[in-house]
């Protein structure tokens, strides 16, 4: 979903303002703080990568030189992340990365024992654990006054995809039977672990004075990927354990298997906001 909302702000008074959902007082404060990084001109080469470390969550640069392929890489610890420049140039295929983390699937669920001595029922299986949910991609703050773009750049501020639940373990084995008892029964498969929920995806805001000329680049110039982590399915139900067999149909009972753990559930897509500055 692309939501095209315009602001007119004017940059010298931006650290007086105070609008719900967007710290641009932070931002003025950041300028002067430890958690920026300040150039005058920052300049990546053809490929080259350039991550923000876990205490940086904006980039204050007069110049943004991005040459062919070359990638920013947001701080995924920070949940809004901040670029200020006044020219940005950007080349073919460039990258603006802050996709969140993909949950981890759960662990799958322990094996019931089989009995060892005879006419003796399985144990059951244990339960699949939960798997992770994904992570929110970034919310991306990129102010330009002026925007030079000879190729495409791509956003991506995709949300991470839940992890899948753990399998439940398997039932144990009813031990066999003799002449004097039924065999063993078997046991009951564990139940598969829920889904991960997916990751909410970041929202863009782009501020310039020329808004309105680079709202008609989406989807040509500038790619912005909003995808919704996709939800984590449920575990698979653990198996069920085999009866135990006796002389002359003296068998045990089969266990029932485990029931399948739910999906978790996807995402939201970010939203895209204009700010027309003066």
């Amino acid at each position: 979903m692309l939501l095209f909302v315009f602001y007119v702000v004017n940059f010298t008074e931006v650290c007086a303002m105070k609008r719900p959902g967007i710290l641009i007082g932070f931002l003025c404060v950041g300028f002067f703080s430890w958690a920026q990084v300040r150039v005058e001109k920052l300049v990546l080469k053809p490929g080259e990568h350039f991550e923000l470390d876990h205490q940086s969550d904006i980039i204050v640069a007069d110049t943004l030189i991005m040459m062919d392929s070359s990638r920013i890489i947001l701080n995924e610890l920070k949940r809004e992340n901040f670029i200020r420049a006044k020219v940005a140039i950007i080349g073919k295929d460039c990258l603006i990365v802050g996709v969140g983390l993909h949950g981890q699937p759960g662990r799958s669920g322990r094996p019931g024992n089989s009995s060892v001595g005879p006419c003796r029922d399985g144990a059951d299986g244990t339960n699949g654990t939960a798997g992770l949910s994904g992570g929110p991609g970034s919310n991306l703050f990129f102010y330009v006054d002026e925007l030079k773009i000879s190729g495409r750049l791509i956003i991506d501020l995709s949300g991470g995809n839940g992890g899948d639940g753990g399998p439940g373990g398997k039932g144990g084995d009813g031990s066999p039977g003799t002449v004097h008892c039924n065999g063993g029964d078997g046991a009951n498969g564990g139940d598969g672990g829920r889904g991960g929920e997916g990751g909410n995806a970041g929202n863009l805001v782009i501020g310039s004075v020329n808004a309105d000329v680079i709202r008609n680049w989406i989807g040509t110039k500038i790619i912005y990927k909003n995808y919704s982590g996709k939800a984590g399915q449920g575990g698979r139900g653990g198996y069920a354990g085999s009866a135990g067999l006796g002389p002359s149909r003296r068998n045990g009972k089969d266990g029932l298997p485990g029931s399948y753990g739910t999906n978790g559930t996807r995402g939201k897509e970010g939203t895209l906001t204009f700010e027309m500055n003066q």
